[in-house]
This record gives structure tokens, sequence and C-alpha cells, in this order.
């Protein structure tokens, strides 16, 4: 059996389908459809809207989706929701793109050949799911219901996480926990008791004063924050941004400091410094919340500006003053988390010194700093109890990494390469919505553990890399064809959203409540699912906070009664969720374990002569690799650029426009070329690009071999060990010239 990963393959189906080509299946729908008749746009023209909130990131904003005359019109934002303010992105407002590309995927597919060879037959629903349900069934049987996991990205993964539970196992990870968000969950986590969430407690609108280290707002386009971030600049608020390049954000800065590549912790510790020998700190929340602050000052006593200027190139004169902007406005100063975080291998470390600077300056549970999330309480639909699994995955997680706060997606995978125990094995893998072959790095080991596997479903809504691999895929209907559970997300308040079908699916797509509900019944586990379609499960949980679904098709977003206060009320007795019950500078739990209870600089890799560091980043037309086939956002950007410095581009004799190939410390070299872009925007030690583009699938033809997957030049991990995210920044590429032709010319 192949184990070598061809990045040419592509999905083939086979001519044998014997499946019918309707564009429209039977309606799933009781109240189809469900949109209301509001206007006329013109005479002779009928308007209809439906209520939805957005799949194409995870900021979810609610909106209304809009069809004429029968036809997809446009998606705008819903005016009282909290997440969009009544305005959708640049992505949201395309994603009508993703209901109407030619290319998703249509049917359900079985392999009709070896791994590696992407040959499938079109087949029935009903032959699919016997598939699955029979090989679940062999599976439970000759290795025990843990042995399946489930890797999710996306709201429809809620059903699919019921059945997994539902089959025995607690394996169910999202792989962005390792690839974006971890080790900021862990390090606030540690110090406070308490997670900063998704979307985050960010009080940006009503800050004086914003740190921005390596976080790119402006373009992540996480739309409520980038709407808040231009209320906070036209209040007049200070910005402070730390990166290796002239981001969009630093456009807007007062402050650029451009540091060096992988030294941010010796800053952040540099910062934490001055605050304390000046006594800027905000004394009177230190002494009522905190605990270790000597020890705290003991271990930053050397961590001058002078020390950490010859590792991060910043002088000592900017960094005391940005250390003295940031009291001058606190506690309205919020050092931001962040969110894509796994750089170094030492980012629960740099995430809990953002933490602590937070902390001195008193921004958590204050205006202007973090405020406290409200999440509406919506009771869950009645079923069994779920079978109690024999071993957790979590658990196995934390035997190596202790404060994994959920399982980590890689090492799902390295364990189904080397299970720890004959009867601890992972023979199975739903994939839902998570292209892992450009996600997870080190795709040669990725490939290696879906060759060990006995069952790979991937369910997703296009033909991406991962369903290549896959033995099974189940094309899932797009957000704008089906009902998903309730947006039910942390805010200002709690607040509740719904997603309804604006038109019927296309092709003989489904959603996955109810494809879930089908296999579940073929599966012996209907009890798990006991309503009658998705229409029923969700007008039972709105029926027991006194809404329904009929009025919600109506209003699309419900605002709730409030919880309590935003912030800590003046001079407050707050108990934090620590073993002291306070904000903890130094912990003892870190210690217990071997860790540095506060934070430590440690030198990175540098690279080789020669060789630049790799840095990837975000655009503001796309959501990494899931959207650049979007036949509306490609118009926006079809390709990712490589940033290089007008004196390394000196160097190699290169031009703007010029495409080159890459090639990784280790001989990995690209598939497909990038295009340069020379600027002074970056500085001469690093590259950049975007991440999500150069897919290899040639079913997608609007991003195949458009743009550079950064994905698989990262062969180079770091993992934190307090919790298992994958360091993608400590790889180094240098320039290969020869046959470098974008994909239209050759």
């Amino acid at each position: 059996m192949p184990t070598s990963f061809n990045r040419r393959d592509f999905i083939k189906i086979g001519a044998a389908a014997g499946i019918g080509t309707a564009m429209v299946g039977p309606s799933l729908f009781r109240r189809h459809p469900t949109a209301r008749t509001t206007y006329p746009r013109q005479q002779g023209d009928l308007i209809e809207t439906s209520p939805t909130y957005c799949e194409i990131c995870f900021w979810k904003c609610a909106g209304w989706v809009h069809s004429k005359n029968g036809k997809p019109w446009k998606v705008v934002g819903h005016p009282e929701d909290q997440h969009s303010h009544g305005r959708l992105c640049t992505r949201g407002t395309g994603g009508i793109g993703a209901y109407t590309d030619p290319e998703r995927l249509k049917r359900p597919l079985i392999r009709v050949e070896e791994r590696g060879e992407q040959v499938f037959r079109e087949v029935s629903w009903d032959e699919a799911l016997d598939y699955i349900a029979h090989k679940l069934s062999v599976i439970k049987e000759t290795h025990g219901p843990e042995s399946l996991a489930m890797f999710s990205h996306g709201t429809g993964a809620s059903h699919w996480k019921t059945l997994t539970k539902a089959y025995g196992s607690a394996c169910i990870t999202a792989p962005s926990f390792a690839q974006c968000r971890g080790p900021r969950a862990a390090g606030f986590y540690l110090t406070y008791g308490d997670v900063v969430g998704s979307p985050e407690r960010t009080d940006i609108a009503n800050s004086r004063c914003m740190v921005l280290i390596g976080s790119h707002l402006g373009e992540n386009l996480h739309n409520g924050q980038v709407q808040e971030m231009g209320t906070f600049l036209a209040n007049g608020g200070e910005m402070i941004v730390v990166d290796p390049r002239f981001s969009t954000a630093a456009g807007k800065a007062k402050h650029w400091l451009p540091i060096k590549p992988s030294t941010d912790l010796a800053l952040i510790l540099a910062w934490i410094h001055v605050l304390i020998e000046e006594e800027l700190y905000d004394r009177d929340y230190v002494e009522r919340y905190t605990t270790g602050f000597e020890q705290l000052k003991e271990a930053v006593a050397t961590n001058t500006p002078e020390w950490a200027y010859p590792i991060t190139t910043i002088e000592p004169a900017v960094i005391r003053e940005t250390a003295r902007t940031m009291a001058r406005y606190a506690p309205a100063t919020l050092v931001h988390p962040g969110r894509h975080v796994t750089w170094y291998g030492d980012d629960t470390q740099r995430s809990r010194a953002i933490a602590i600077l937070n902390a001195l300056l008193g921004s958590w549970g204050r205006e202007g700093g973090f405020y406290i999330p409200q999440t509406a309480q919506v009771p869950e639909y009645p079923h069994p109890e779920y079978p109690e699994p024999s071993w957790k995955m979590c658990e196995e997680t934390q035997k190596i990494f202790p404060y994994a706060l959920s399982p980590v997606a890689s090492h799902i995978r390295d364990m189904t390469v080397a299970p720890p125990a004959p009867d601890k094995q992972v023979k199975a893998w739903l994939v839902y919505g998570s292209n892992l072959i450009l996600s997870l790095p080190d795709i040669e080991k990725t490939i290696q553990a879906i060759q060990n596997l006995d069952l790979l479903v991937v369910i997703d809504i296009m033909p991406a890399e991962i369903c290549g691999w896959a033995d099974v895929v189940l094309p899932e209907a797009t957000y704008l064809e089906r009902y998903d559970d309730l947006r039910i997300s942390p805010g200002r308040r709690p607040q509740i959203a719904l997603r309804a079908p604006a038109f019927e699916p296309m092709y003989d797509t489904k959603p996955s409540g109810w494809i879930v509900k089908k296999l579940a019944a073929k599966m012996g586990l209907s009890q798990y699912f006991p309503w009658e379609d998705d229409e029923d499960y969700l007008d039972w949980r709105l029926r027991q906070i006194g809404s329904s679904l009929d009025e919600m098709l109506e209003i699309g977003v419900k605002t709730l009664p409030s919880q309590g206060p935003l912030y800590f009320p003046p001079g407050a007795d707050v108990t934090f969720n620590t073993p002291s019950g306070m904000i903890e500078l130094y912990s003892e739990q870190l210690e217990q374990y071997g860790f540095d209870p506060i934070p430590v600089y440690r030198a990175h890799q540098e690279p080789p002569a020669g060789y630049y560091r790799l840095i990837q980043g975000r655009s503001p037309f796309h959501t990494f690799a899931r959207t650049t086939n979007n036949p509306i956002l490609t118009e926006l950007q079809d390709e990712n650029t490589l940033w290089v410095h007008p004196t390394t581009a000196k160097d190699w004799g290169l031009e703007t426009g010029q495409y080159v190939h890459l090639e990784n410390q280790d001989g990995k070299h690209s598939t497909f070329p990038i295009r340069v872009q020379i600027t002074e925007r970056i500085r001469t030690d690093c590259v950049y690009m975007v991440h999500g583009f150069g897919h290899s699938q040639k079913q997608m033809s609007r991003s195949y071999g458009k743009g550079m997957d950064d994905n698989e030049l990262v062969t180079n991990v770091d993992v934190d060990p307090i919790m298992g995210g994958t360091g993608r920044r400590s790889n180094f590429v240098t320039f290969k010239l020869e046959n470098a032709t974008p994909m239209e010319a050759a």
C-alpha cells in the first residue's frame, strides 16, 4: 500500500456510478422554505429573507440571507447581533459563493482503490451509511469504541460529537486547539482560572491603549473586534503593535516595534520589569487579587530593557516608553491575547506572560480590558446517558501535556501511528470540515496515520485534499441550505442566533443533522437522537427559554436578560478558579510538573546562512484554506505572495512579480511556486506568506496550484510541552529559482 503523498493527487470519480444527476433532492424541511416575504425591490421582484449565522469563519456573525425571485442575492448582517453589529465582513458577504460553487461535493463517494490512488465511485446515501455503520460495528467489536476519533471544525459538528459519544468514545478534538488558540487557553487558565473564550472577552471599544503582539486585527478580520478597533481608534486610542512586519494593524499604531522573530517573551518580561521597577503597576489590584508578586519581582529583576535590546532589537528607550504608555491608560489598557499563538514551542509561557502583564495593569474584569462574558443558558434536548469509555483521550494527552484542556489533534495522529498500548489504538477517524492535510504540520506523518486506519470518513462541502484519502466522503449541504444547532456564544449580553435554510440543498447533499440521525439508526443508536428532525430539536430547546422556532424564524437573534455586571464592582471581593482563589503570578501548578512557575526567556534556533524564518498569517478575504476556491472571494485574492525585504531581494536578484520555489532546512521543496512581493514592511531575517493557498486538488480549479502551501514546508515542529501546541515558526526557507512557473503559464 502506498505511503508517500503525491501533491498532484486528486479525486477521480469512477465512471460506473449509476447515480442520478438531479440538481436538487427532495425537501428535508417541513416548513421549507422558511423565507419571509419582505418587500418588492422593483416591480415584479420578490425579495425573501431567512435568518442565518455565517459559517465562513468561527466568528459566526448573524445575518439575513436575501433571495430575489427565488435565486440567491445577498447576505447582510443582523442589526441586533453582537458579533457583527449589523455588518458582515468581506468573507461573510461572499458566503453565497459556498452555495453556488459548481465544484463542491455533490454525492456520497466510496473508495474503489487503495488510499493514495484517489479513485471513488458515487453511491446512494443508504449505501454510504450502511458501509460506515458496518465498519464501525466491526471496529467497536475488535478494538473497542474508544478507537474512534473525531476531528471537528464548524457548527455542523455538534451532532457528530453526539454520535461519537453515543458510540462510546471521548476522543473528540478541534485541530484549532493545538494549531491556534490552545497556548492562550492554558496560559490564561493557569493565571486566572478562566479562559479568554471565543469570541474573545476583549473590551476593545472601551480601551484607551491596546497592545497587539503578533495579532493581525484587520487581516484576520474577526468582524466584531475589527469594528471595535475602529471605534477605539476614532476615540483616540493609542495602539502598540509588536510584529516583525508592518501589518495592517501596525499602519494604525502609534508605536510599531519590528521585533526579531521568536523573542516576544523577552520583550514582555522587560515590560513587566519596567512596570515593577518604576512602580507603575496597579498596586491596589495586585494586592487585592494576585498572589506571587514578590516572586515575580525577583524573577524579572534582571530582565531590563538593556537585557532585552540585543535579544529583541527593540531599543531600551522604546521598551520603557511603551511600558509607561500602558501604565498611563491602565486599567483601560488591553494587551491582546492573540488568536493564532502556536509559534515557537514556549507559547503557553508567552501567553502566561501576557496574562501576567494584564494583571499588573489591572485589566482583567475591568472596563477597557477584559469584560465578564455572559452566555445564554439553553437546556439540551434530553437523551440517555452516554456510555462510559474505558479510557479517555484527554487523560492520555494529559499524561504527556498536563495542561492540554482538550485532546490534541497531532497527539491523536501520533497515537494512530504508534499506540501507547494494544488496548489504546485509534483505528477510525471522522473528519468534519477540517482539511488535515493543509492544517496539521508534518504532512508525511498525517499520511502515515491515515494508512494505519481501518476507516476514514470525511464530511465536507469541498473536495479538499483530505477527501482524497478517505474511505467514504459525505457531501454536506452548505450553511445556507441547512439548519444547525443554535449559536450560543459568550458576549456582553446572553444572546442566541438561528441558522435556517434559505434554499433547498443542491445536488445530493444533506445537512449533518439528517446524516447523523440516519447513521445513528443504522448503528442502533437512535435513542440518542429522539427528535423527529432538526426543526423539532430546535423548537424544543427554544421553548425551554420561552421562545420557539417560529419566533426565531421571524427575529433571527434573541437577546436574553443580563446575568450580572460586565466588570468587577469597585472594591469587590472576587474569587478566581485557581488553587489559591487568586490571580496566580507564580504558578505552583506549573512548578509541580517541573515547568517554570514564572515565564523565563530561552533563545530559539536561528536560521542557517542563506535561510529565512518562515512566518505565516491571515488574509482578510479568506479563512485559511476553506475559502480559497470560493468563486466570489477568489475574485478578490486568488493566490498568496511572499513578502521579501529589498535587501534580501537584492542579494538574490529577485524582482516583484517573479515566481520562486522555496526549500526548507530539511530539504523539503515546495510543490508550487509563489510570487515575490518586495517590501520594506518586513525584516531581513524572515519571509512571510498567507496560509491556505497552493491546493493540490485539481477538482478545485480556482485554487489548484495558486500560490504556495506553507504547511508542506513545516517539517520542524516545536511542541509546547505544557499543552501540546504545535509551533510552526521554527522552519527556515531559502529560494530556489529554477523552473518557477505559475500554474496558469505551465
